[in-house]
């Protein structure tokens, strides 16, 4: 298959003798992958040269350039590899070929385990740039807790750009988001951020993802989320839930005038 050196740098060599030592380690498995060094990243794929060149320069460079110019310092420690397959059966074989599992998702994930982003690229390039966060906050807040790690992906689901920055958009998340108002499973803020992976991933956990990526957008929208992760990252040791940065950068809005002012915004918003 074609190996495409996307970007020629001083670690060039490195990213060789990556590929080639996981053409070894994976060997049939995935022999039938293009792939595409696109630094800090190499991207495999199974939709042709042409694809997976494309979702390399068009996806994963524009997002990596963004996330690095107004969010994050510090670039993955290690090579991650980007596995990106045409549709679900392609998607579930090789997971099951080159780990012997089965993807919790239909539509991908992140695993530190394989320092790998695995997606069924069908279902949208949004899943390509959530995925990318993970492994930047790995490098830049190694706890971060759930609530941040998720919100923060699940934000740029739907991604476009404003004056050169990179932002969020509306998405699919707002109906269940609206439902959960509706129900009273929304968290108040106070205990969003205290939740642990296992109580923000309880039965409820598709809206503690809706309420978590849309208190994203609602720092966007104020011009506070860029100001918000800074402080996040600085304060990591001593605010270890976030909650002390989240408080802060609301300044007088405290978590009932959060919690009145994000439910009554919620419901103005528009998808599609």
């Amino acid at each position: 298959m074609l190996l495409i050196l996307a970007m020629l740098t001083a670690a060039a060599p490195d990213y060789s003798q990556h590929v080639a030592t996981q053409r070894k380690k994976y060997g049939a498995a995935i022999a039938d992958l293009a792939v595409v060094v696109e630094p800090p990243f190499v991207v495999w794929g199974d939709a042709g040269d042409r694809q997976v060149q494309q979702s390399a320069e068009q996806t994963v460079r524009w997002a990596v350039k963004h996330l690095e110019a107004e969010f994050f310092a510090r670039q993955p420690a290690a090579i991650y590899d980007i596995f990106l397959f045409r549709d679900a059966t392609s998607y579930q074989a090789h997971a099951k070929a080159m780990w012997n599992e089965s993807p919790g998702t239909p539509y991908g994930y992140a695993s530190s385990e394989h320092r790998a982003l695995v997606m069924n690229i069908a279902t949208g390039g949004g899943t390509l740039v959530h995925e990318l966060v993970h492994p930047y906050f790995a490098a830049n807040f190694p706890a971060v807790p759930t609530w941040l790690n998720e919100g923060l992906a699940s934000l740029f689901e739907q991604s476009d750009e404003r004056d050169g920055k990179m932002i969020g958009r509306t998405n699919w998340r707002l109906a269940g988001l609206n439902e959960g108002l509706k129900n009273r499973q929304v968290l108040p803020f106070a205990k969003l951020v205290a939740t642990t992976d296992a109580t923000f991933r309880d039965d409820d956990e598709a809206v503690h993802y809706a309420q978590a990526r849309y208190l994203m957008l609602y720092l966007q929208e104020q011009q506070l989320l860029r100001p918000f992760i800074r402080r996040v990252l600085e304060q990591q040791r001593t605010d270890p839930t976030g909650g002390t940065a989240l408080r802060q950068t609301l300044g007088e809005e405290g978590w009932k005038r959060l919690d009145a002012a994000f439910c009554k915004w919620v419901p103005t918003l528009k998808f599609p």
